[in-house]
């Protein structure tokens, strides 16, 4: 005999506990995962077009994005995200997403050329290709945090860089 569903932990129907709902992750009559997962997937086709008023547009106004250079809200990572974008061609082919209520991680295949300044460096006009991991929380369809991880020293090489310097001695770990 079915009793019909039974209700999340700590809330209502299909509430997550963490107090968001479908909508509020992302979309009308999607779970909290799936709606999460849709704002992830529009987070990734705006960086892919290079559209920089997109993606602040899926930024809670004070989210904090936290990545390979350092952390801080928008203001602090636009330029970044722009030397990425507009010296490395930086594309993320998404292999990956994983949700749990509003959270999600994110694996990409990184790849782009060196094709105009970027970070104080003369274009190469090399190309990369490295495995990159990004997490996100999302509140109210929108993103509040992110957390980005990437091999930096293997981009360094493919471009043709010095790879960054962490304080670490070669004989070092």
């Amino acid at each position: 005999m079915s009793r019909g569903p039974v209700p999340a932990p700590g809330g209502q129907g299909g509430e997550h506990p963490s107090g968001s709902d479908a909508s509020r992750a992302g979309g009308a009559g999607l779970s909290v995962e799936d709606g999460a997962k849709a704002v992830v997937r529009r987070y990734v086709d705006a960086f892919n077009r290079g559209d920089l008023a997109a993606l602040k547009e899926l930024l809670h106004e004070d989210a904090e994005i936290q990545g390979v250079l350092g952390r801080g809200r928008i203001q602090w990572v636009e330029p970044v995200w722009r030397q990425l974008i507009e010296g490395y061609g930086m594309r993320l082919r998404l292999r990956g997403l994983i949700a749990e209520g509003n959270l999600v991680a994110a694996l990409y295949t990184e790849t782009g050329t060196f094709r105009a300044p970027a970070f104080g460096q003369a274009p190469t006009g090399r190309s990369y290709e490295l495995v990159a991991m990004e997490w996100f929380e999302i509140e109210d369809g929108r993103i509040r945090r992110r957390w980005g991880a990437r091999d930096a020293a293997a981009q360094a090489r493919q471009l043709g860089l010095a790879p960054p310097d962490h304080g670490m001695d070669a004989g070092a770990g």
